[in-house]
């Protein structure tokens, strides 16, 4: 990845050598790095590559491209949790983008999959949003996804969440919703019922803190949609603790969503559920 730093000629650098005037730009730099670079081309005046000798006249404009070091999954806190010779487990932390999104330049989770399984063909097979921690899951080779995929739709995946929601919640309950995630920011959730039992949200509350008015709650999804355990529990009066979107989270406040668990068929991951 490269990183472009743009400025103009000021009069008072007229006539000056282009590594003179580069220490205006790299102001910690030494003289031979700064004439490795015009040597390299990353040194552009007025469009054209110089060299280091060439005096620059008051206007033109300067381009310096310097490589920017490249995010390594261990940057973004990606390791693996769970390796069998088909799929892989891989906890993402919270503020990490799953998959690339169009238009941005941001590191995601699965641009590093290579980098973290550099003997596979990895291919992501589930997203987490942006603020919500937990298990990714990863194929090693294209029939392994495909499998995984017929799996889901038999509603073979199940996949288990820990929240800590407002209030207090108590015993289980089965949020049957339909959700609308069409072209919106935030999902809606409609007043009938899903038929498609793959796309319900199962609640238990685990354990109610009466001084801070929170429960902490186990979800189980098969075959999620965007935000589901999200609005669910909003809808359910009770928002994730943290949740900007659905809820009133505080500045600095984590979202407390953690995909913790997953199983199917011959292969299961768990993680530490410490929030």
């Amino acid at each position: 990845m490269f990183r472009k730093e743009e400025l103009v000629i000021l009069a008072e650098h007229d006539g000056m050598r282009l590594d003179k005037v580069l220490a205006v730009v790299l102001p910690d730099s030494g003289l031979r790095l700064r004439r490795r670079l015009c040597d390299e081309g990353r040194v552009l005046v007025n469009g054209r590559v110089r060299k280091s000798g060439y005096k620059v006249s008051s206007g033109q404009g300067l381009e310096l491209i310097q490589k920017e070091v490249p995010v390594t999954h261990e940057d973004l806190g990606l390791r693996v949790v769970e390796r069998t010779d088909r799929f892989v487990a891989v906890y993402k932390p919270g503020g990490v983008h799953s998959a690339a999104i169009a238009g941005k330049d941001s590191p995601s989770a699965e641009a590093m999959l290579p980098d973290l399984l550099p003997d596979a063909s990895p291919i992501l097979l589930n997203r987490l949003d942006f603020l919500t921690s937990g298990l990714l899951l990863v194929a090693l080779e294209p029939g392994a996804a495909r499998e995984y995929q017929a799996m889901e739709e038999a509603g073979k995946i199940r996949k288990f969440y820990l929240a800590r929601v407002r209030g207090r919640l108590d015993g289980v309950v089965t949020a049957k919703q339909r959700l609308d995630v069409d072209d919106r920011k935030k999902t809606r959730v409609l007043d009938e019922a899903d038929d498609d039992a793959r796309r319900w949200t199962g609640v238990e509350a685990l354990a109610h803190d009466r001084e801070r008015d929170t429960t902490l709650v186990r979800c189980l999804i098969m075959k999620g949609a965007r935000h589901q355990i999200r609005a669910h529990l909003a809808a359910l009066d009770h928002p994730i603790v943290g949740d900007p979107l659905y809820g009133d989270s505080q500045e600095g406040e984590a979202l407390l969503l953690r995909h913790y668990r997953v199983e199917f068929p011959e292969f299961s991951a768990e993680m530490d559920a410490d929030f």
